[in-house]
């Protein structure tokens, strides 16, 4: 298969870099087209962009992505589909993968039982932070109806990774934008294992296996303009330290909880609707766990300290806010709208533990 290959540098030695990208590459991509180099003059740090052609394997994709500078740049791949045997990691600061739009679909092949995409490194537990990645443009199908299982590996590295559209772990200061997650055999897209300062702009995720956006151990993040829906779990569920983070202007519609909370604290909801739930429109509880004297709250899981302005319930099969344990305090709903929801609107374990204004 030929690939179409396009290197743009800025660097005042042009000729040595070419020889090198090309010496990288060429064997590992099997590229046969000529190499172009444009110097693009610029004030600041211009990295390296790898454009490759439809049809260019996992492995080629991969391929430039490792082969990218120490300092970072892009690969850009063209609309197309590509089938997705292995997952495409970036694991490297400064490493970007872009698509051309909803016309790029990175397809998860039959019984590939992998995630599409990791951010970080595609260990158990990693030992690094990787900082400033950047995913956007594209359409990530999971294939899920041809998957056998939702972890990646049986055994060894690997087998606490989940098969999600998108794996976000140990990552800092990095965006996710434009992207869709649909039929995946675990989530849309998942962050977890110490995920900071992350945005994720424009989002869609429906008919994953579980939920559309799920968030565990993550911090100082930004997740807005969501489209999460149709997916068997939650729209968005959230646990196991989610704290001072920002989610807004996100449309939750048909999912089976629109939001699940537990270990949830000092977070902002700005501007969500959450329509046609099957149960509850939101759910905040604590994990329990066995103690001498019985069953009991888990240390430091409670929901606490959360704000919800303008929250939008509707015809959803529960309540439109349900706080399930006594312990989830000090949470505030401002302009809330509920309306048409089976179990009514805020329903609590006891009284006052929402305040609404």
């Amino acid at each position: 298969m030929k690939t179409n290959y396009h290197q743009t540098v800025a660097t005042g030695s042009p000729g040595k870099i070419a020889a090198v990208v090309w010496l990288l590459l060429a064997p590992m991509l099997g590229l046969t087209a000529p190499l172009l180099l444009v110097a693009e003059p610029v004030a600041t740090h211009n990295p390296a962009i790898i454009h490759l052609s439809a049809g260019v394997s996992d492995r080629q994709i991969q391929a430039a992505l490792d082969a990218l500078p120490a300092d970072g740049g892009e690969v850009v791949l063209a609309p197309g589909k590509y089938d997705i045997h292995q997952p495409i990691v970036l694991r490297r600061d400064s490493q970007s993968l872009r698509g051309s739009g909803a016309n790029t679909i990175m397809m998860l092949a039959d019984n590939a039982n992998c995630p599409v995409i990791i951010l970080g490194e595609p260990v158990n537990h990693p030992q690094t932070i990787v900082k400033n990645l950047h995913v956007s443009d594209l359409f990530i199908d999971g294939n899920r109806n041809h998957q056998q299982r939702e972890l990646w590996k049986l055994h060894g590295e690997g087998s606490a990774i989940r098969n999600n559209g998108i794996t976000i772990q140990s990552v800092s200061d990095s965006v996710v934008e434009h992207v869709t997650c649909a039929r995946n055999r675990s989530g849309g897209l998942v962050t977890t294992l110490g995920v900071t300062r992350l945005t994720v702009r424009d989002l869609t995720a429906f008919d994953n296996q579980f939920d559309g956006l799920a968030c565990y151990l993550t911090t100082d993040s930004l997740f807005t303009d969501l489209y999460l829906h149709d997916n068997p779990g939650a729209g968005i569920s959230l646990d196991l330290a989610f704290n001072h983070n920002v989610i807004s202007n996100a449309v939750l519609n048909a999912n089976d909880l629109g939001i699940f909370m537990r270990a949830s604290r000092e977070n902002s909801f700005l501007d969500v609707a959450i329509r046609n739930s099957h149960h509850h429109g939101v759910f905040m509880a604590h994990s329990e766990t066995q103690t001498a004297a019985g069953w009991g709250p888990a240390p430091q899981s409670e929901c606490v300290y959360n704000a919800f302005t303008n929250l939008v319930a509707m015809d959803c099969g529960g309540a439109a806010f349900r706080v399930n344990n006594t312990t989830c305090t000090h949470n505030l709903i401002i302009r809330p709208r509920f309306e048409g929801n089976g179990k009514g609107g805020l329903s609590q374990a006891q009284p006052n533990l929402v305040a609404v204004q």
